[in-house]
């Protein structure tokens, strides 16, 4: 569940900010006749992540099992693709979110309606998917047949739109920067779980040939029906039995990613742009 809910978190508050930047941005600047657009083409964002959401879970119960399986480590894979650009990504433009969305949001308004709504809409609607489709995965991988995975998302996202609520009001200070970084961080460790079930449904699905003996079976100290199986198993995608690919996907992935993530930024990187500061109240 805490998993789900830094999912719900992380992803929720980079929606929230971009939000609360367009929103304040707008108002600041006297043009409240375009917060409609704005709006709209947010509403339509999160209604498409959420039918492509529905769609991932309902369509594939349709399917056979090896192709329950094909799907299910395929997208899990894309989903650990995209979750890790994420991460770089946000840790590289922490720093000057805000005057690149400006930027865009003048551009827009000069352009008219329609543009305003594409805009609302690409800076939303990407967090969107990316968050369906890795919380999906997330739970896929969980194997939780309780609501509790979607409750972890959903009080994330609720955090999140608070969290969001009050940088807009001024009300809350956050270093981005180190925010970002800490949460990038604990998201690769998740992904990495994430990435080795999808290794292990491909395996399941036939499409990875080759050696299926385990690399441990520590059933018996943890077993998966315990409650700290189960916080391990929620938290990290924790499995106590992983075969041998399993556990060679995950070193390969987890050491080399996890200290390029951490590793000191650059001058470049860690210079402070003029328009966007460190801590930010989205105003």
């Amino acid at each position: 569940m805490f998993s789900n809910y830094l999912i719900g978190l992380r992803e929720g508050l980079e929606a929230s900010l971009v939000v609360c930047i367009l929103i304040a941005y707008l108002v600041k600047t006297g043009r409240r006749d375009a917060l409609r657009p704005i709006w709209i083409g947010i509403g339509i964002a999160v209604a498409i992540a959420m039918g492509f959401g529905c769609a991932l879970e309902f369509g594939s119960q349709e399917l056979t099992f090896e192709a329950q399986e094909a799907l299910g480590g395929s997208l899990s894979i894309l989903a650990v693709g995209l979750v890790t650009w994420m991460v770089f990504w946000m840790r590289r433009t922490a720093r000057h979110l805000r005057s690149e969305l400006h930027g865009r949001l003048d551009a827009a308004l000069a352009m008219g309606t329609g543009a305003l709504v594409a805009t609302a809409f690409l800076a939303v609607g990407r967090e969107g998917l990316e968050t369906a489709l890795f919380v999906w995965a997330s739970v896929h991988a969980a194997g939780d047949g309780t609501p509790r995975p979607l409750i972890g998302v959903a009080l994330g996202l609720a955090t999140a739109v608070l969290l969001g609520w009050l940088f807009y009001r001024g009300a809350l200070k956050i270093n981005l920067a180190k925010f970002f970084t800490w949460t990038g961080g604990m998201l690769v460790v998740v992904a990495a779980g994430v990435l080795a079930y999808g290794v292990h449904d491909l395996q399941e699905a036939n499409w990875i040939p080759g050696i299926r003996d385990l690399a441990f079976d520590i059933s018996d100290t943890i077993p998966p029906d315990s409650w700290y199986g189960t916080l391990l198993k929620g938290v990290l995608n924790f499995q106590p039995d992983p075969t041998i690919i399993q556990v060679t996907v995950w070193l390969l992935y987890l050491i080399p990613t996890l200290t390029l993530f951490l590793r000191p930024s650059t001058p470049t990187e860690a210079a402070p742009q003029p328009t966007s500061p460190d801590t930010t109240t989205a105003q």
